[in-house]
């Protein structure tokens, strides 16, 4: 997602701000928590749902599961993982906030593992050291 969109995710803000040598800008304390997947995973998981659909026949049902990875990073630690990966300055915490951000935004991932048998395997911390020097497309 490009930086300048209103919808724009952190790790894609911070990896602009560091391509173009800028320390990554970290607003409130840094404490703010997400729940990042990587995108292998997320293909993984629709595979997964699939083929739950394919071999559950009769039922008719759908179900909705939380993708997530179901270990939670503060902002700061993204900040700093990207910083890493790439060999940037280091982020800067700036106390302002984002409007409309929300503090916590995590995900259980247990009926995805019991429905689906579903488990990320990229945690956060390494997708984001490759996503640092990932090629931009």
């Amino acid at each position: 997602m490009p930086r300048d969109t209103p919808y724009a995710g952190v790790a894609a803000i911070f990896r602009s701000q560091l391509e173009a040598r800028q320390a990554p800008t970290v607003f409130e304390d840094g404490g703010q928590m997400r729940d990042f997947v990587h995108v292998s995973d997320i293909a993984a998981a629709n595979v997964a749902a699939i083929e739950r659909l394919v071999s559950d026949t009769g039922s008719g049902r759908f179900e909705a599961f939380n993708v997530c990875s179901g270990q939670p990073i503060s902002i700061k630690q993204v900040a700093e993982s990207l910083t890493t990966g790439i060999a940037g300055p280091a982020p800067v915490t700036t106390g302002r906030y984002r409007p409309g951000d929300v503090r916590h935004i995590v995900a259980d991932p247990a009926l995805a593992a019991a429905m689906l048998g579903f488990r990320a395997s990229i945690m956060p911390e390494r997708g984001l050291r490759e996503f640092a020097t990932a090629p931009l497309r």
